[in-house]
C-alpha cells in the first residue's frame, strides 16, 4: 500500500453523467480507474495506508474491500460463515 499522500489525479464520470477531477490513493488508482472506465460508479476509496485493508465505494451503496495479501485475504474470509456447508 502506498504512503498517505502519494495519489493520482483522473477524470472520471459521477452517476449524473458529469465529469469529475479525483485524486486517489496511488496503489489503488488502476483499480479505480478501470471500473469507472467499464462505467462502474466509484464514489470514495482508500488504500488503507498500511493500517486497514483498502475499500472502494460504489455508487450503487457495495463496497469492495481490498486485502493487502492473500494471508490478510484469508483472515477477512474466516470473519463470515462458509458460502457452503459441507
Amino acid at each position: 500500500m502506498c504512503l498517505w499522500g502519494t495519489s493520482e489525479t483522473f477524470t472520471i464520470l459521477n452517476a449524473a453523467g458529469e465529469t469529475r477531477l479525483i485524486d486517489v490513493d496511488s496503489c489503488i488508482a488502476p483499480i479505480v480507474r478501470a471500473l469507472n472506465g467499464v462505467g462502474v460508479v466509484t464514489v470514495a476509496s482508500c488504500c488503507g495506508h498500511g493500517k486497514q485493508p483498502g475499500n472502494i465505494a460504489l455508487a450503487d451503496g457495495r463496497e469492495i474491500v481490498i486485502a493487502p495479501d492473500y494471508e490478510t485475504g484469508r483472515r477477512i474470509d474466516k470473519l463470515f460463515p462458509p458460502i457452503c456447508e459441507p
